[in-house]
């Protein structure tokens, strides 16, 4: 047991790590889903910190509020988000204009 505490304390951070390619972004999902990250995150549903993992150098998801966020990052950095919430919901969130 006290061989897996090391592991346990670190496991957290190694999400953290990984979310750090998340560049800047703000998007308005339909049902009023308001989602917006700063560069190297976090991720805020709402306003609220959603839960983030890589699942690879190029893609993210992130959870929170009951809704679940697919995040593509292209190579020129341009973003793609697309969420799927309740009961099956699912749509493509636009870019807001600052």
């Amino acid at each position: 047991m006290k061989a897996l505490l090391p592991l346990l304390v670190l496991l957290p951070l190694c999400g953290i790590a990984q979310a750090a390619d998340i560049p800047l972004f703000n998007v308005d999902c339909p049902g009023n889903i308001a989602v917006s990250a700063d560069p190297g995150g976090p991720v805020l549903i709402n306003g609220q910190e959603a839960k983030t993992r890589s699942l690879d150098e190029h893609r993210f998801e992130a959870k929170g509020n009951d809704i679940t966020l697919s995040i593509s990052v292209a190579d020129d950095d341009s973003v793609k988000v697309t969420y799927t919430g309740k009961h099956g919901a699912k749509g493509l969130c636009e870019a807001v204009d600052d």
